[in-house]
């Protein structure tokens, strides 16, 4: 194999191990791309890993602020995957957009996630979202928290910068199905299993949906590592999703929390702890309180200086002061926790 492409090769399996990558070095040969494609490429080069724009940002970008849809058209057609980093372009308003690898917006949103993680287990910190990613003002949700509670304030000058990282998803389906397989299981081994099902429909270039679910045999999910129980929970969601019983991506745009988490319990193996995980990182909604989340009540304990966990009411009171950026708090709570953990760790080392 000649060097160019071995060093390639290396740069592109870091990349997706979660490590640094070097992608940006590796040389291309544009000769053939028009020259408009060619400047989109350049400029989609030096999006850093586990970071977006927009098409709209590049067309800036080039002085061509009404070129959007010609920036994706000329992304659609990359001959570069991963070397031309298009997964980091996402739609107006942080929608995910078209992806014309393998696995499509699948593939976009996982491979966001491994640079992501990559990210900070390499000490590179996130930055911190803007307003128009979440939906909500990061500053201001931030300074009301420190207004309304001295405690929490001390553990926001402690954590520093609000960093929450939202995956968008291509369609609520998907989301929840990721959520089942997910659930009771380390990350990695979760990640497997969710490939392996994925995997089994190689042509859907959309992603995993409820006709696959529905028109596969038990023994083809069961052998990509389905419990028995997680198989159940994706037949339901799959067959409510196909009677429509379920909201769409868009419906729930126009329904409160306590709506979207009443109507997507119905699902089987969805609770409302999983509704809510979805609402803070999936949907980038600002008040929510988890308050069964031992994370979160860790976390309160450590930063109240309390020797027990809260009680959910104790929780909910206190939250009472956080909205209406409940999220907020959650994440710095959860944080706060991490942080308990680590010192403990160090500590027993030593």
């Amino acid at each position: 194999m000649p060097e160019p492409i071995r060093l390639a090769v290396d740069q592109i399996l870091s990349l997706l191990r979660g490590e640094a990558s070097e992608l940006a070095a590796i040389p291309l040969d544009m000769e053939q791309v028009p020259p408009f494609h060619r400047r989109v490429y350049e400029l989609a080069r030096a999006i850093a890993p586990g970071q977006t724009v927009s098409y709209g940002d590049l067309a800036a970008r080039l002085g061509q602020p009404g070129a959007a849809r010609a920036v994706g058209q000329a992304l659609g057609r990359n001959p570069f995957a991963l070397v031309v980093p298009c997964h980091r372009v996402l739609a107006a308003d942080g929608r995910v957009g078209g992806f014309s690898a393998n696995g499509g917006v699948t593939t976009k949103l996982r491979l966001l996630s491994i640079e992501r993680d990559g990210a900070r287990l390499n000490g590179t910190a996130a930055p911190q979202p803007s307003a128009a990613e979440l939906g909500y003002d990061p500053v201001a949700a931030v300074a009301h928290l420190r207004d309304a509670d001295a405690a929490l304030a001390r553990l926001i000058d402690a954590v520093g910068p609000f960093r929450i990282r939202i995956d968008r998803t291509s369609s609520l389906f998907l989301a929840l199905a990721e959520a089942i397989v997910y659930q009771q299981l380390t990350g990695k081994a979760a990640a497997t299993i969710f490939a392996r099902v994925q995997a089994l429909f190689p042509r859907a270039s959309e992603g995993l949906s409820p006709a696959h679910i529905h028109r596969a045999s038990d023994a083809k999910l069961r052998g990509a590592g389905l419990s028995r129980n997680k198989l159940l929970s994706l037949r339901d969601l799959a067959g409510k999703t196909l009677a429509g019983e379920l909201p769409t991506l868009a419906d729930v745009h126009a329904l409160d929390d306590e709506a979207i988490i009443e109507r997507l319990t119905e699902v089987r193996g969805i609770g409302r702890w999983t509704v809510e995980m979805l609402l803070i990182f999936r949907l980038g909604r600002a008040d929510v309180l988890p308050v069964d989340d031992y994370g979160v009540r860790k976390g309160f304990a450590v930063a109240f200086r309390k020797r027990e966990l809260p009680t959910a009411d104790e929780l909910e009171r206190r939250g009472a002061r956080w909205r209406p950026f409940r999220s907020v708090a959650s994440w710095y709570l959860w944080r706060a926790a991490e942080r308990a953990k680590t010192a403990a760790r160090a500590s027993a080392s030593k």
